[in-house]
């Protein structure tokens, strides 16, 4: 049973370090990788709700984020890499998330969020603790164009929070806590 454990975290480490990677390079390729991954992200957010261009415009700062989730039976983990833009002040923050917890499901999935902040507290309190819990529910069985996921949108106070699949396979019910933090090297 030991073994059993040890493949399996090693192989949720590979999974979740090959999914949720921006790549090699120096600090300023790594940055043009997280800021295409916005803006693809922003396209694709754009054409399914066209209203949320003129939200986000509108708001004092959003954030985009590109992560990649594992479940296995009763455990669920993820990372991924992302960016806080600052409207007001045109300034990038660049982020990493981590996120774990336990629940019933199984599958892999690569998916994105981006968060919409209604007031400028919102966005420094997320820049500077960058904590959040939450439950998750959801299905999704996509491989690039083809597929079906289920979509959410969510309201945190001040934040708006939208999620999609990008691709994957997943059926899960979890409760899990999600870190993001400063990434020290590019910023």
């Amino acid at each position: 049973m030991v073994n059993v454990k040890h493949i399996m975290a090693g192989f949720l480490a590979v999974m979740l370090s090959a999914c949720a990677s921006m790549g090699d390079g120096d600090k300023v390729e790594k940055q043009r990788a997280i800021l295409d991954m916005k803006n693809d992200v922003l396209t694709q957010l754009y054409s399914k709700k066209p209203d949320t261009r003129s939200q986000i415009a509108a708001a004092p700062g959003y954030a985009v984020f590109s992560n990649a989730n594992i479940n296995l039976l009763f455990v669920a983990a993820g990372t991924g890499y992302g960016v806080v833009h600052d409207n007001t002040a045109g300034s990038n923050t660049y982020m990493n998330m981590a996120e774990g917890g336990v629940g019933l499901g199984l599958g892999v999935k690569d998916y994105r969020i981006v968060m919409v902040f209604h007031t400028p507290e919102a966005m420094n309190k997320f820049v500077t603790s960058g904590w959040t819990f939450g439950g998750n529910a959801d299905a999704a069985a996509k491989a690039a164009k083809k597929g079906a996921s289920v979509e959410g949108e969510a309201y945190y106070g001040d934040v708006t929070v939208y999620t999609f699949t990008e691709s994957g396979l997943a059926l899960q019910a979890t409760v899990k806590g999600t870190k993001f933090w400063k990434d020290k090297e590019l910023n």
